[in-house]
Order: C-alpha cells, then sequence, then structure tokens
C-alpha cells in the first residue's frame, strides 16, 4: 500500500477533563481549550514554544512532542530524525485539564500525518494509554465528546457519548501546579468494598445520565469515595465546593483530572451561573488561593490535522492574529 506523505502539518487538539468525579481513570470529556503543533520533516531539528506558559519545557530532542513523533517513526519503519516542530497551547500546564495527553495525542497525530497516516485512531489510541497508562484524558482528546474507556495494560478501548447540547463547564484553575504523581501519591492502596461499590454504582449512573442527556441526575451519580477524599488535603478549599457547589447552581463538582483545576459541570439554561461564579472565587479565595475562572463547553471534535503548504501562515501568525486576537 502507498501512502501520501506530507512534507509538513498542523495539529489541533482538545484539552480534557478525568475522571468527572467516580470514573476515575475511566471517563473522559474533550474541552474547547486547545494547543496547536506544527509539525515538519527537516534537516536540523528546531522547536520552538510560543507563549509564556511554555518556559521550562525542553527545546532539544528531549522533548516530548519530539520523542513521541519519532516512536511513530520507528513503529512504522521509517527515519525522520530531524523535525521542525512549533507549539502554542491555552492549556494550562500541571493543571489537570490533560496537557501532557495533549502533547502525546498532538504528536502522534502530527507524526502519523506526515507519514500518510499509516496508523488507525484506535492505533493511536493504544500507543497513548500505554503512555499515559490511562485512557480517559487521551481517548477524549482524540475522538473528542465524552469517553468512557478502560486501559488494562494490554489494550484500551472506549465508546464515545455524544455531550448534551446543554452541557457547560465551569473551571476554576488555581494560580499553582500540582504533579499526578503527587495527587496519586496521596491515594490509598486499597479501598474498603463499600466505597467500590459506591463509585461502581455512582459512575455507571453518571454515564447513564450523560447517555441519556438526564442532566438532573448527575447530581446524584457525581459523587466519590476512591481519590477525591484522599487529595482534598492537597487543595485548600476543594472539600467545600465539593460539598456546596450543587447548592449555588451546579449540576456536579469534580476535580478535574489530578487538579488542582476544580470542575463544575453546568445545565446552560440555569439561572445562577452567577452566584456560581461567586461562589467558587471566594471559597478559593477565603483559603488565600488566587484562580482563574473559565467558562467551556465539551469539544465535539477531537484531534485534527491539516497540511501545510510553503507559502501558509506560521503558527506564530495564527496565535497573533486569530487566537490571542
Amino acid at each position: 500500500m502507498s501512502y501520501k506523505t506530507e512534507q509538513k502539518v498542523r495539529v489541533k487538539v482538545p484539552a480534557s477533563t478525568a475522571n468527572l468525579g467516580p470514573g476515575f481513570d475511566s471517563l473522559g470529556m474533550a474541552l474547547n481549550l486547545y494547543a496547536w503543533i506544527d509539525m515538519a520533516i527537516s534537516d536540523q531539528t528546531r522547536i520552538q514554544l510560543i507563549g509564556d506558559q511554555m518556559s521550562g519545557i525542553p527545546t532539544d530532542k528531549s522533548n516530548l512532542i519530539y520523542k513521541v513523533a519519532q516512536m511513530v517513526f520507528d513503529k512504522a519503519g521509517v527515519s525522520h530524525p530531524e523535525l521542525e516542530i512549533s507549539m502554542y497551547s491555552e492549556i494550562p500546564l500541571t493543571r489537570g485539564l490533560g496537557s501532557s495527553a495533549s502533547a502525546i495525542v498532538g504528536a502522534l497525530a502530527g507524526a502519523n500525518a506526515l507519514i500518510g497516516n499509516r496508523f488507525s485512531t484506535y492505533e493511536l489510541f493504544q500507543i497513548a494509554s500505554r503512555l499515559e497508562k490511562h485512557p480517559d484524558n487521551v481517548g477524549a482528546s482524540l475522538y473528542g465528546g465524552i469517553v468512557v474507556a478502560f486501559w488494562d495494560e494490554v489494550r484500551a478501548e472506549s465508546i464515545r457519548i455524544e455531550p448534551d447540547h446543554n452541557l457547560e463547564v465551569l473551571v476554576a484553575i488555581p494560580a499553582f501546579q500540582l504533579s499526578t504523581e503527587k495527587a496519586r501519591g496521596v491515594m490509598p492502596q486499597h479501598v474498603t468494598m463499600k466505597d467500590a461499590v459506591f463509585n461502581l454504582s455512582h459512575s455507571s449512573l453518571l454515564v447513564a445520565a450523560l447517555s441519556t442527556g438526564n442532566l438532573e441526575m448527575i447530581r446524584l451519580a457525581m459523587k466519590d469515595r476512591l481519590h477525591q477524599p484522599y487529595r482534598a488535603a492537597l487543595i485548600p478549599g476543594m472539600k467545600t465546593l465539593l460539598n456546596e457547589c450543587e447548592d449555588h447552581g451546579a449540576l456536579g463538582v469534580a476535580l478535574s483530572g489530578a487538579g488542582p483545576t476544580m470542575l463544575a459541570l453546568v445545565d446552560a439554561r440555569s439561572e445562577k451561573k452567577t452566584e456560581l461564579e461567586m461562589f467558587l472565587q471566594d471559597t478559593l479565595a477565603k483559603e488565600g488561593i488566587e484562580a482563574q475562572l473559565l467558562w467551556l463547553k465539551p469539544s465535539q471534535e477531537g484531534v485534527t490535522t491539516t497540511a501545510l503548504q510553503s507559502g501558509d501562515e506560521s503558527l506564530l501568525s495564527l496565535v497573533e492574529n486569530e487566537v490571542l486576537a
């Protein structure tokens, strides 16, 4: 089989939130915050990171995007050791909004597009899940919408759910980072049968609510005993938000991924959006935490790639003229 190769591609990949409360390592939702990656076969590796929040990320061949791209080439049996990569991301780093998953998915999709899409999206999902060790964030960024998935250390499988058009997401992004390793480190190695059954029943109910558009059921289903009670000590104010956000207009509230971002699902028709914003902001402010609030929507579309020609607009120009305009 012949493959149409490309010299340069542009990738757009959505952010994601994982767990949604009880769906630990199994539920993910794509959000309309994005990262863009331009990737081109070159005679010398050059990596450009656009924006202040990208500072500290390697710009040599230890860069994650470069390394993941090389994995794709190696798997395909081709050699492209030198790449030109540019990246801009709206997704805050190490905040629980899938920044590492978006980089992995973007790198996989970009490298795959350069070699004529030799691998299916399903095959990329397998690679991404193996790299992340859980499939929820990468599945959401790949497929868009809401993804229900498992990774059993051998393979990943998933089913995509179309988000209800009335579903909105309010995120509160604290001005501090929290590593996934630290957030996982506070969790117990063993849980009681009672807590396991609690989460199984609630995550099942949440999937049913999201699948059927029964938004009111979310407030009952979006409860967790596996990870959030243990992680609450890492995020001042989190316990209050988990217990009281629903009284101020949220359908349900959860820690986004490993945190520290807090996420509230909201019915777009709600008349209490301003009240919910104020409650989130005030609760964190009382703990001395500055936070950015963003209203988001589920991203219906997952990762996309576009072939670029030599005269096409640079990523820097795209960011300056369209994204930040």
